[in-house]
């Protein structure tokens, strides 16, 4: 009977892992790349392929400094394998979530036993953000692989006292580090130094292999920073380190998100369906939970579990600078805690996430294709290719107001040419990347009005709502809409030789505020 039993418990494991390839892999062929994170990183590995030049990242044949290189590799990688595509582009952060989903198996089977692992895993893997995340062409997958791995292998050289596991948390903090920055070493640091200090175990850190540790750490995520500063000095020192990592956290990039309660809202949103649950669940026993803080029953895997998951969403809290993927490294304990926590109710956690595995399947064809398709360019790009078969001039006329560029890069993406954007003289220097802030995003390529040529065919793309600013910026050219979806215009236009005039410069600026 026991075999029988563990047999159709390998069997439901194995049906499990099968859903989850399915899931992730899914649709990722329609799935049109979107702005405006997507594109940045497909196209800066599509530039790099191109040029042959793997080690510095560059998009719209500019350098372009705004994440570390790994994630661009697994980018490159793909497109060798399976060509310059949407599949090819969702391959490795699909492969990273499957990854994370054995992950979180692993440890809680490290920590407590199978039936925990088993259910924490299913939590991992089913949970709204895991879903977003599994098909977004973004570092975050990879990074929560890592940076969870580097946790993981500290605890269990902590717990063990097999301290060679230590050097094994420096070699994943090196690939951390090599995938989204500094943060890949500061955090799991702070997190692990909070926790032996609460278990005042505070000596073990003087035995945790530094030397070895460190050079391995120095090898494997500081090899790539250095050979960037050689080649490319202090502006790779000022934009990397300046712009995207210190000012990211001192300065809001977008401002109305920089609120106390943010990744509370973005925890129950992203974790759910089992955030409710949980919290219902802990309404329910909270008599029970009571007892237990005021005896102090918690296990040291808990308390590990738990400072790892509040310090991560603290940390991010007091960035000014929020998105929300930035938590999701805590989402592994949480999933254990809460995993170890619904274990009496396991039956109800397999019908829960059984119908939202097909809710997500449903969503893929229902909504998501359809809404990459409008933060997409492609169909914008399939138009150009159909309308300009002689290469004749593309720009696209975006709207400066607010310190904002609306650019799609998706479109460059696709349409495989740069398009300049249009801009007057006198703004260029207002947009241009220089100095600590966020103006270093601005690599696109700019045409002035006044340098655009004269009597010749040039296709502007423009957002519909914004047709009326292009017909006054240019009232003397001739125009000719020949594109329109519900969002972008296509005009075609012919310019006269002196198509702008000086006093038209800042009328564009002054009809969109």
């Amino acid at each position: 009977m026991n075999k029988i039993l563990a047999l159709a418990q390998q069997h439901e494991r194995a049906l499990a892992l099968v859903a989850a390839i399915v899931l992730v892999l899914l649709g990722n062929s329609q799935l049109a790349i979107t702005d405006p994170v997507e594109s940045n990183y497909a196209l800066t590995a599509k530039e790099m392929l191109a040029s042959g030049d793997f080690t510095s990242p560059r998009i719209y044949g500019n350098y372009w400094y705004d994440k570390p290189i790994f994630f661009y590799w697994e980018l490159i990688a793909s497109f060798q394998l399976f060509g310059t595509s949407e599949f090819a582009a969702r391959f490795f952060p699909a492969v990273f979530s499957v990854l994370n989903v054995l992950e979180t198996y692993y440890f809680a089977r490290k920590l407590y036993d199978r039936s925990t692992a088993f259910l924490s895993a299913i939590l991992f893997g089913s949970t709204i953000a895991f879903f977003y995340l599994s098909k977004a062409v973004i570092t975050d997958m990879t990074f929560v692989f890592f940076f969870n791995a580097v946790l993981i292998a500290f605890y269990l050289a902590y717990r063990s006292g097999r301290r060679w596991l230590y050097v094994l948390a420096f070699f994943f903090s090196g690939l951390t580090v090599l995938t989204k920055g500094p943060i890949g070493f500061l955090l799991p640091g702070f997190i692990l130094l909070v926790f032996l200090c609460v278990r005042r175990r505070a000596k073990e850190l003087l035995h945790m292999m530094w030397l070895p540790g460190m050079a391995i750490f120095l090898v494997v995520g500081g090899s790539w920073y250095y050979v960037m500063y050689t080649l490319h000095g202090m502006d790779f020192i000022d934009t990397f380190f300046g712009v995207h990592n210190f000012l990211r956290a001192r300065v809001a990039e977008h401002a109305r998100d920089d609120v106390w309660y943010y990744y509370t809202l973005i925890f129950l949103v992203g974790f759910a369906p089992w955030s409710f649950i949980v919290l219902y669940q802990i309404k329910k026993r909270w008599a029970e939970l009571k007892a237990r803080v005021k005896e102090r029953r918690f296990s040291d895997a808990a308390i590990f579990l738990f400072v790892w998951a509040i310090l991560v969403n603290l940390f991010f809290q007091c960035m000014a600078t929020k998105y929300v993927t930035y938590t999701q490294p805590a989402f592994l304990p949480m999933a254990i805690l809460a995993g170890r926590f619904l274990l009496p109710k396991m039956r109800l956690v397999k019908r829960v996430a059984a119908c939202f595995y097909v809710l997500y399947a449903v969503l893929i064809f229902s909504a998501a294709i359809p809404l990459c398709d409008q933060q997409s360019g492609r169909s914008t790009a399939a138009a150009l290719r159909n309308l300009n078969p002689d290469g004749a001039l593309v720009v696209n006329y975006g709207d400066h107001n607010n310190d904002r560029i609306h650019y799609r890069t998706s479109t460059v993406f696709y349409y495989g040419a740069n398009i300049p954007e249009l801009i007057g003289r006198r703004e260029l220097e207002d947009v241009q990347p220089g100095g600590m802030n966020w103006n270093a995003k601005n690599v696109m390529p700019f045409l002035a009005y006044e340098d655009m040529p004269a009597e010749t065919p040039i296709f502007i793309i423009c957002e519909t709502e914004r047709l009326p600013f292009l017909r006054g910026r240019l009232a003397d050219s001739a125009l000719e809409k020949v594109y329109e979806t519900h969002d972008t215009t296509i005009v075609k236009a012919i310019m006269p030789q002196r198509h702008v005039s000086d006093a038209a410069d800042g009328a564009d600026g002054e009809a969109s505020k």
